[in-house]
């Protein structure tokens, strides 16, 4: 299928089609979405409805109606993400708050916006059990995991240690932040060649339960994930992007009253996609961590501002009222 720039269309015919309001009337080309993930459990919709599809039930086609598919992207962290809807390679994608707001400012606020809430929580800082770090100034000298630079375990990880009077830069400073990919992370932490991780889920986990690793700090209600629109997208498909949300304020309703199957589907999506096997133990004490959500707080975003502000991400900002457009 070929992808142009904001959607695949493939000519079926001269039928003349709309949506309007309760009524799908069958579109006269084939659309295709294209929406981005990240292989964790805190992306829970989009696993959720990947194993779905696997299993021939459309979550989100059922809502979009005929003629409508989507393809799904996966990356390792936030900024991939954000590069993917500046390339115009997705429309949508599941993202960590931090990438989506300096992506907002970065376009001067032109070419992203939060369309709906997805995880809160589900992210930690873990620690060498026996090395006694429990404030920034312990972390002199250290060196500190995160999943990608610029993402928002990575900027939470700078604003902490900043906060604490360190000097943190790209290079180093007075403590080490070392960007490593999640799968990574674990294998350095077993050989001690990092001294901590700001991470999330089910990776948070597997520190605790395969390396010893102790929770040092916990963020049981920041926001986690997002789901992100381009703004051009948006614009030109906003009927298409309210019916998605709908969706996914379904899926996340249904995941919600039934959290021993999502979990089960998310292993078994994980494991079948992504080749990464999570026994039924550790996906349950990384749900205890996390709270399914479709809601969105602007003041909490606002947090997020000013922690990347704080660890030298962000010098301008534009007006963060339109950074969410709800549909």
């Amino acid at each position: 299928m070929v992808a142009f720039r904001s959607i695949a269309w493939r000519v079926l015919g001269v039928v003349t089609g709309l949506w309007a309001f309760g009524t799908i009337v069958v579109p006269a080309q084939e659309l295709t979405i294209r929406v981005g993930h990240f292989p964790n459990v805190t992306h829970a919709q989009a696993m959720v409805a990947r194993y779905f599809e696997r299993h021939g039930r459309n979550w989100f086609v059922n809502g979009l109606g005929p003629n409508v598919s989507i393809e799904w992207y996966a990356y390792n962290a936030g900024p991939s993400a954000m590069e993917a809807i500046f390339a115009e390679s997705v429309d949508l994608t599941y993202v960590g708050p931090n990438p989506a707001i300096n992506a907002y400012a970065r376009s001067g606020g032109r070419e992203v916006r939060i369309v709906a809430g997805a995880m809160n929580g589900g992210s930690a800082l873990v620690v060498q059990p026996d090395e006694h770090l429990a404030k920034p100034a312990d972390f002199r000298g250290k060196r500190i995991g995160t999943p990608q630079f610029g993402n928002t375990q990575d900027v939470a990880a700078r604003a902490w240690l900043t906060s604490g009077g360190l000097r943190i830069t790209q290079a180093g400073g007075d403590a080490h932040v070392v960007p490593t990919a999640n799968p990574e992370q674990l294998s350095l932490f077993k050989t001690r060649q990092l001294d901590a991780v700001w991470t999330v889920e089910p990776w948070v986990s597997r520190l605790e339960m395969e390396a010893g690793g102790k929770v040092l700090l916990e963020e049981k209600h920041a926001i986690t994930t997002v789901l992100v629109a381009r703004a051009e997208f948006l614009s030109t498909h906003g009927d298409l992007v309210r019916r998605f949300v709908n969706a996914h304020r379904e899926l996340t309703d249904w995941i919600t009253q039934h959290p021993k199957e999502a979990q089960n589907m998310i292993r078994d999506e994980l494991k079948a996609g992504f080749r990464v096997n999570i026994s039924p133990d550790l996906i349950a004490r990384a749900w205890s961590r996390m709270s399914v959500t479709s809601d969105i707080s602007a003041s909490a975003l606002h947090t997020f501002v000013a922690n990347a502000q704080q660890a030298g991400f962000l010098r301008t900002m534009p007006e963060l009222s339109n950074l969410i457009a709800v549909p």
